[in-house]
């Protein structure tokens, strides 16, 4: 019998110590991913705000009426709403997990930002309009705040990139060999602009066709989305150069005004939506299953016959609220304030005396209690308890006020040899006369 006591134990004990265990590792989980989760989003805001962000784009659409908005992901996303999709592209190694840099070499060198999956980004650019917008920069220009070409990312990673979105194998980059480029634009308007970009990279494509720049050195392309030369083909919008829209390039020649005239025109009435999330958070409303319910049946729960009880419960709550409120009502300020205790007692007992018609006892506890506080009134509170009996306050009275001593003596006594039950009227008598008698003191003081 011991021995099978013995078992249950060692089993009950085994069983709680794997239920501490798993809820230790639960929690290690949650924290290991809330932590994950801020560093990434940490890292997206720096980047974002950095020189070769895009958050200022985003302002510069909004404050010329142009509906623009970041995307960071987490809920869903009404496609028929999207008029382009701006994806920026931070990512020179599509479906390969990002190697974090040992050394300040390595992070300065660093091709990658955060990682970015080809099958994602394909889903969004056949679901709405897409604007790409590829790599131009390492890690070390946003670090540094300095654009050498130094720190232009590898030509070799950027066509592997643009090969697994597009499928063209023609992409070739071409950079500049002039500091800035100098790309010509004419506007919907007919104005002519001019791009100012700095190290310029560009690229020559046999399916694309450019927007900005020439056949020779394109800018800005519309492209295959398959790599296909059919017409009718999914098209996506291609940005070689992201200094056309990022913080650091906007500011230069008329990028701004250009950015504002091509986005608008691809965009039309609709929103213009910067994407930096790492899912497909689009959601097509006509593709959507119908629900098997509806507010409708909701709101069959508040008509006839159950409104009336709905009515009912209404009226009992207001009427149970309304009788709380005065009985139970918030505490008055003046029975919240310092010595409020003492003050209502000293209330209570006055109270008292005065419905048991003890008007004489009254009128000699409120003459104790204004000289009192008359000498508190003309010695501080600090000196006041040597002068507030009756004999201290008389004999102040005899040496600075002689003429209102003897006035003042003569109430006092006839205050303290009045009967418990003093007529009204005689009460109020005595208290005006030592309220008089006591002014003049305190006047003349």
């Amino acid at each position: 019998m011991s021995d099978t006591a013995a078992r249950s134990a060692i089993r009950s004990s085994g069983l709680q110590g794997l239920r501490v265990e798993t809820v230790v590792i639960a929690i290690v989980c949650v924290i290991v991913l809330a932590a994950g989760w801020y560093l990434l989003a940490q890292r997206q805001q720096t980047l974002r705000r950095s020189p070769a962000g895009l958050d200022g784009l985003q302002i510069w659409l909004a404050s010329n009426g142009v509906g623009a908005q970041n995307f960071s992901g987490g809920w869903l996303m009404d496609q028929t709403s999207v008029g382009l999709l701006i994806v920026p592209i931070y990512d020179t190694a599509l479906n390969e997990e990002r190697k974090p840099p040992t050394t300040k070499e390595e992070l300065l060198a660093q091709q990658d930002e955060y990682d970015l999956t080809t099958s994602v980004i394909s889903s969004k650019a056949k679901k709405v309009p897409t604007l790409l917008v590829l790599p131009k920069w390492r890690s070390g220009m946003r670090l540094t705040g300095l654009a050498h070409p130094i720190l232009n990312i590898d030509t070799k990673r950027l066509k592997a990139t643009v090969q697994k979105l597009t499928g063209d194998g023609s992409f070739t980059p071409v950079l500049s060999r002039t500091p800035f480029a100098h790309v010509p634009y004419r506007s919907s308007e007919g104005k002519d602009l001019d791009a100012e970009i700095y190290s310029a990279q560009m690229f020559t494509s046999r399916l694309c066709a450019p927007l900005l720049g020439t056949p020779d050195a394109m800018v800005l392309a519309e492209c295959p989305l398959d790599g296909g030369a059919d017409a009718k083909a999914r098209k996506v919008l291609v940005l070689s150069d992201p200094d056309l829209l990022s913080n650091h390039g906007l500011r230069l020649g008329d990028n701004a005004a250009i950015a504002l005239d091509v986005l608008r025109s691809k965009a039309g009435t609709k929103n213009i939506v910067i994407d930096y999330s790492r899912s497909d958070w689009l959601r097509d409303p006509s593709a959507e299953p119908a629900r098997e319910r509806s507010w409708d049946d909701l709101r069959r729960f508040f008509g006839p016959p159950f409104l009336t009880l709905w009515i009912g419960g209404a009226l009992v709550l207001g009427l149970f609220l309304w009788r709380s409120a005065l009985r139970y009502g918030p505490i008055r300020s003046d029975t919240a304030a310092p010595g409020a205790s003492k003050t209502l007692a000293v209330r209570a007992r006055a109270r008292l005396m005065r419905l048991s018609g003890q008007d004489g006892a009254l009128t000699n506890e409120y003459a104790a209690a204004r000289l009192s506080a008359s000498a508190d009134a003309l010695f501080g509170r600090a000196n006041a308890h040597h002068y507030a009996s009756e004999d201290g306050f008389l004999r102040f009275a005899d040496r600075r006020h002689p003429e209102q001593a003897a006035r003042l003596r003569d109430v006092l006594s006839r205050i303290r040899t009045a009967p418990a039950r003093l007529p009204a009227a005689d009460a109020i008598r005595l208290i005006d006369e030592l309220e008089q008698v006591l002014e003049q003191i305190t006047n003349d003081a």
